[in-house]
């Protein structure tokens, strides 16, 4: 075991744990933040996303000795209930969940197209969400989501 300090959604947060332990792991059961899920524990479907230092990172596949010192947002960090985030409440006010699952990577990918390219068309959108996998079938309201938080992001 050892003492791993992280910055987590703007906050400093100590934890004891071995430091091989996904960082995934280490926000949902000692912080306590569910926005990132457990997928596939093979970085390949996304669930886990969370930003570093500006990146997507599938948390459930890197030791959480190596964000020490790194910037960590999940999906709590981007808004509240009270105060959703311009792109949470875009995917509220388009419907754009259905079971769920997926969503946290959605948004957080979402979040990082939005960064880097403010305004995406519909093919742009398509190809920066491709890389999670989600089985639902509210792909035309994510879509519709994405271009709804790209209007009202101002």
């Amino acid at each position: 075991m050892a003492s791993i300090t992280l910055n987590v959604n703007g906050k400093s947060r100590t934890v004891e744990t071995d430091p091989t332990t996904p960082l995934l792991y280490v926000l949902r059961d000692d912080l306590e933040l569910n926005g990132p899920r457990f997928g596939c524990g093979l970085s390949q479907c996304g669930a886990c996303t969370v930003i570093v230092n500006s990146a997507a990172v599938r948390s459930c596949s890197v030791a959480v000795s190596g964000m020490q010192g790194k910037s960590i947002t999940t999906l709590e960090g981007l808004g509240s209930v009270e105060h959703p985030h311009y792109l949470q409440k875009a995917f509220i006010e388009e419907q754009a969940v259905q079971c769920g699952f997926c969503m946290n990577g959605i948004v957080m990918t979402a979040k990082l197209l939005l960064d880097k390219t403010p305004n995406p068309s519909e093919q742009e959108i398509r190809q920066g969400l491709s890389s999670v996998l989600c089985r639902c079938g509210t792909h035309a309201r994510i879509i519709r989501a994405v271009q709804r938080a790209a209007r009202e992001r101002a």
